[in-house]
């Protein structure tokens, strides 16, 4: 079994989440539940006022979100979506908040345009800094998402521009709304923060345009036939995120090769809010996991971090982490190709994918024509 350290990411919290939860923790829950009401309430609040405060892009937006906490695949299935785009010839940005970024003066800032890092991981956030490593659009990071779409306007012309986890930002209205459900995860107890993962009751997907239900390869759901009668409301599309390839870093260079570990001794190092789904497909591609380092979500890695993770690669083949942890463990000396990293890529079965096409681009359309 793989050894956890130096202690599991997941919050205890999330230990009350359970569907079924032992009676010795329901007094604890309980509590929580209470709390979930004023949250749910708070939550209501936020929305009525915003919705009168709406503001409108310059530009078409694509929001990609999701209604709970924990990772559904965001970031992957954003940047597919904007090379989708870009391959149907269409000119594309994106804008995510940076979450865990360095603070800034700057009301919103270039990550990368050209597939060039304009700033540091740090000062980008790491999810922003990894989109940039493989989508040549513009990149643009602000705590307001319109201050970063306003952005990316001056660098001159875009047809669309893709939020990254933006479905919580009512203040600003989008074109699309793009709902991601993990298959596997599902929605927990259904509850709300902070008894329960959903950051909004499952009946908010009466905003979104289409909901996109998440796979890593796995046949069993998490979702319940209610809750997936409420999704069925809306256009339900699939797609799954698989192991793409290996990256090593070649001169300063990420390079792909094939993703060959069987019979490798592994360690894993990681920061996600749920490292369950990377785990699983290291296990899946038949790696050795002779050690897992298990850290918070957005780790900042320190001389520390580094010099554990060396210390424990003595009985090891090589250091497998996600691509967002590699803009950030890159910089320390490992020993040559001891480190790599898992790329992800999105797949859509053909159909389900031309049904988002004709989504986005029937919008981008009519807007077009409206604005003439």
């Amino acid at each position: 079994m793989p050894i956890n350290e130096p202690s599991p990411n997941r919050p205890r919290i999330e230990r009350l989440w359970q569907r079924d939860l032992p009676a010795r923790l329901l007094p604890a829950w309980v509590g929580l539940a209470a709390a979930a009401g004023f949250y749910r309430i708070g939550v209501g609040a936020r929305h009525l006022y915003w919705r009168m405060m709406k503001r409108d892009a310059p530009m078409l937006t694509v929001s990609v979100g999701n209604l709970t906490v924990g990772g559904t695949g965001k970031t992957p299935f954003t940047l597919f979506l904007a090379r989708r785009l870009q391959g149907h010839g269409l000119r594309v940005g994106i804008v995510s908040r940076g979450y865990h970024r360095a603070r800034s003066k700057a009301r919103a800032e270039l990550v990368a345009d050209g597939g060039q890092l304009k700033i540091s991981p740090e000062e980008a956030g790491d999810e922003p800094a990894m989109m940039a490593k493989s989508f040549s659009g513009p990149i643009a990071v602000a705590r307001r998402r319109l201050d970063g779409i306003e952005l990316l306007a001056k660098l001159g012309p875009l047809d669309a521009v893709i939020l990254d986890d933006a479905f919580q930002h009512v203040r600003l209205n989008r074109d699309v709304d793009l709902v991601l459900v993990s298959n596997e995860r599902g929605f927990g107890n259904g509850w709300m923060l902070p008894a329960g993962p959903m950051r909004e009751s499952i009946g908010a997907v009466g905003r979104a345009d289409a909901i996109v239900v998440m796979n890593s390869g796995t046949d069993a759901s998490s979702i319940r036939p209610s809750q997936m009668k409420k999704l069925t409301a809306r256009k339900v599309l699939h797609a799954t995120v698989r192991p793409r390839a290996l990256l090593v870093i070649d001169n300063g260079v990420w390079r792909e090769t094939p993703p060959g570990l069987a019979g490798r001794r592994v360690l894993a190092v990681s920061g996600l809010a749920d490292s369950s789904a990377f785990l699983a497909m290291l296990r899946e591609l038949d790696a050795d996991l002779v050690a897992v380092f298990d850290y918070p979500d957005h780790h900042a890695y320190s001389n520390a971090d580094w010099q554990a993770i060396v210390n424990a690669m003595r009985d090891t083949d090589l250091v497998v982490t996600t691509e967002k942890d590699l803009v950030k463990l890159e910089r320390f000396p490992f020993p040559r190709d001891s480190l790599y990293a898992l790329r992800l890529e999105v797949t859509m079965d053909a159909a389900e994918a031309r049904a988002l096409d004709e989504l986005i681009i029937g919008r981008i359309t009519a807007k077009t024509a409206a604005d003439a």
